[in-house]
Parts: C-alpha cells; structure tokens; sequence
C-alpha cells in the first residue's frame, strides 16, 4: 500500500487561515500602531495555530486564540524594544526618529489612545469580536472591555468633533 504525503496544512485550516488573516492583520496594525508588527504577529499565531491545529480547531473560537497569542507576541516585542531603545540611547545622545502618522484623522486620534484603548478599538471595531472575546483576548473583564470602549469612545469624540464640524460648514 502507498502512503501520499501530505504537503500542505489540513483543508480547513488554510480555509480558516485564508478568511481570518485579512481581518486579523488589519486589527492587530491598528492595535499596535505598526503595520509590520501586526503582520509579524499574525504570522507568528497562524503558526502556532497550525502546529496546534487538533486542539485549536476544537476551541469555541480559535480566531480569538489567534488573537491572543498574537497580542501576546506584540507585548514581548514591545517589551524587547523597549530593552533595544534603552540599550540605544545609552549608546547615543539623539533621538529616534518618530514613527510616521497616520493619514486619517480618525487612525491619527486612534493611535493618540493609550494602548488599552487603542487594542480594544482595534478587536471591536476592526476585527469585529464582542466584548466577551475581547476580554479572553486581552486577558480583562468584559466590564473593563466595555469601560474602556466607552471611555475610548468619548475621546475619540472630542477630538475629532471640531473636525468633524468643520467638514459640515
């Protein structure tokens, strides 16, 4: 008997894989500020997803376990680039240089929110979960989900109200 070799990762995965990363990239560039992190990110948590695949597939939600683990992955980048930058400025008087803004006034005052603020912005209103997800994915409350998306709310509001009475005159 002549056994075929699999070459590829399961059917439902890639299926799985092929209609959740769009949405996941978007939430995760959003969340952290940096389009190639977030990208780094999901890569990272579809493989992990992948090698993990009997397990992961049998979740309620194996997208929010993506979102978890690619959340995780950002926080110890960010913590390592926190290292980098401090090593850096040891080294050197000058400044890094700032990171690009965004065009858009509302990703401008998105990205102005603290980082809390920001991720969960980015899973509601972005990747679309609701706020019981969102809390598994960022590991708080669904209360403090829903705090933070009201306050995150009014923020956004009064920034962007005078523009966007200026854009009605």
């Amino acid at each position: 008997m002549t056994r075929t070799r699999s070459t590829g990762p399961p059917r439902e995965f890639a299926a799985w894989y092929a209609t959740e990363l769009p949405g996941i990239c978007r939430a995760l560039a959003l969340a952290t500020g940096d389009v190639g992190l977030g990208e780094e990110a999901a890569a990272e948590a579809f493989a992990r997803a992948l090698l993990h695949w009997p397990r992961v597939s049998q979740m309620d939600s194996p997208t929010a376990w993506v979102y978890t683990v690619a959340l995780n992955e950002v926080r110890r980048s960010w913590r390592r680039g926190v290292l980098e930058r401090r090593y850096v400025q040891r080294l050197r008087d000058e400044h890094l240089p700032a990171p690009t803004e965004p065009e858009d006034e509302l990703w401008r005052a998105v990205a102005a929110l603290p980082p809390r603020a920001r991720t969960a912005i980015a899973l509601r209103y972005v990747a679309d979960l609701p706020e019981r997800e969102i809390a598994d994915v960022m590991n708080i409350s669904r209360g403090t989900v829903a705090a933070t998306l009201s306050t995150a709310r009014r923020r956004l509001a009064a920034a962007l109200g005078p523009t966007l009475e200026e854009s009605l005159r």
